[in-house]
């Protein structure tokens, strides 16, 4: 029992000697007083010992569950590295924009040998908006010689046939209609159709709810002067900006995805893209490629990429503005948010490997448009990466935390960037000279939350499409605007 008590002496003496400013004289006093029991030095020194309350007591990992762990931390650093590159590849956008040279090298066209143009109005139950259109375009200034306006109704239920046939009998020759009643659905699958139809190498495509400028077609065909370009994309604008907060963020939106991005790219010979309206596509070029695919949901994006893999060029036009109704309420802008994701994700598959080993294109070209393709898989794979890092902390593997909390930050602005694109939006409206809108830059994590969502579900949904051999389904857009009175 002596020996004991010696030896709990001197480890108690060892440890109150390692601890600075710890009053041991007056321990071994109280101690001494309380009989000099191993239970009274342990009441009154700092000993180790282990908790019996199961919740204190700390979970250390064995070796199968901290292999586990090391993989987790693996994967979340290489996700947070994604981020990290999303990030700067905005940044370098958004510096461009504002410091670089802009290109606008087709602008100045306005006098020249103006080719025969067909121009396609795609319209599915596009009765209150489809006069509008028409009526834009029969002001237009160009040749009305050299002009074919083709309206393409797709199986529409609704009176866009009627008010269509009334604007022909009103302007014969002028305006030729073209009535699809059967068939694939879809945007895609009607243009496919269309363009047999087509009068000129030259294709100018608007959506229905489109209204464009007096000279936005002269702007639109001067860059297919150049033999190298295959597609042609003006800026889109919003016209009901004002009517909600939906519409609000999305007119911000829409600023910095053209006024910024799609400059920046245009500016640095990059992969500026066609979006499926306001923009042209040559004929030739289509047809070389394999015409236009009916089996996707992202029409214009699959010909964007089939143009660039056999070396044409795609032309942004910043100054070449149209403009277009943008959802008003939450349940649309998600629908076409989420058909957006599962076309673009349809040709990030198809072309992503031929496209990282095209011979027609510069390594910058190449880089720039794999960033492109994939920005849709980035929402899964940043709540793949929040909940990695919630289970790494949850799991006590706070060493691993610790080695990546140097770059969360940096992640933290990479996100936000990488999906809302801030610092694209700020610039752009500052360009646009509307500075009041800057107020509304920190409600669009609202939007950035909500597409975050609505873009991994329609991952999953897309997956289970293709496990369960499910026929894709094209989700219209909601049009808001009245019939005009003449109709």
């Amino acid at each position: 029992m002596d020996s004991n008590r010696r030896d709990l002496r001197h480890r108690v003496a060892a440890q109150l000697t390692a601890a600075r400013g710890f009053p041991w004289r007056t321990c071994v006093t109280a101690a001494a007083a309380m009989g000099g029991t191993a239970a009274a030095w342990a009441a009154l020194l700092p000993l180790p010992a282990r908790s019996t309350d199961p919740l204190a007591q700390s979970w250390v990992p064995g070796p199968v569950a901290h292999t586990i762990l090391s993989a987790m931390a693996v994967v979340l650093a290489m996700i947070i590295v994604v981020m990290m590159v999303y990030a700067a590849r905005h940044g370098l956008l958004t510096l461009n924009r504002l410091l670089g040279h802009q290109r606008h090298p087709y602008l100045d066209i306005d006098q020249a040998d103006w080719p025969l143009v067909t121009v396609f109005i795609a319209a599915h139950n596009e009765e209150k908006v489809i006069a509008g259109c028409l009526q834009a375009l029969l002001n237009t200034n160009y040749p009305l010689e050299r002009l074919k306006v083709v309206p393409v109704n797709d199986r529409s239920t609704d009176s866009t046939r009627e008010i269509i046939d009334d604007w022909v009998s009103r302007y014969p020759g002028r305006i030729v209609p073209f009535h699809r009643t059967k068939g694939k659905p879809g945007k895609a699958a009607a243009l496919k159709d269309a363009l047999q139809h087509a009068q000129g190498d030259i294709v100018i495509i608007f959506d229905a709810d489109y209204v464009p400028g007096r000279g936005l077609l002269k702007q639109l065909v001067a860059p297919f002067f150049d033999p190298e370009v295959g597609a042609v994309m003006g800026r889109v604008v919003p016209v009901n900006t004002g009517v909600n907060l939906l519409t609000r963020m999305l007119d911000l939106e829409r600023s910095g995805g053209y006024q910024v991005d799609q400059q920046a790219r245009m500016n640095l010979r990059l992969v500026p893209q066609y979006g499926g309206t306001v923009g042209g596509v040559r004929c030739s070029a289509v047809a070389a490629v394999g015409g236009w695919h009916d089996d996707t949901l992202a029409e214009d994006t699959d010909i964007t990429y089939r143009l660039l893999l056999n070396g044409w060029k795609t032309v942004y036009t910043n100054r070449s503005e149209c403009y277009e109704e943008v959802p008003q309420d939450w349940q649309v802008r998600i629908k076409q948010i989420k058909r957006w994701a599962k076309g673009h994700n349809q040709v990030m598959v198809r072309y992503g490997l031929r496209f990282a080993f095209s011979p027609y294109l510069s390594w910058p070209e190449r880089l720039d448009g794999l960033l492109l393709l994939f920005v849709f898989a980035l929402p899964p794979l940043l709540l793949v990466g929040w909940l990695l890092a919630i289970g790494l902390y949850f799991f006590n593997a706070g060493d691993m935390l610790t080695g990546l909390i140097s770059v969360f930050a940096l992640m933290a602005y990479g996100t936000l960037g990488n999906f809302a694109a801030f610092f694209e939006i700020a610039v752009a409206v500052l360009l646009d000279g509307k500075r009041r809108r800057l107020r509304l830059l920190p409600l669009s994590l609202l939007g950035f939350i909500i597409s975050l969502f609505a873009i991994s579900s329609s991952m999953w949904g897309q997956l289970m499409d293709k496990l369960l051999r499910r026929d894709m389904v094209w989700d219209k857009t909601v049009r808001y605007r009245q019939p005009s009175v003449e109709q």
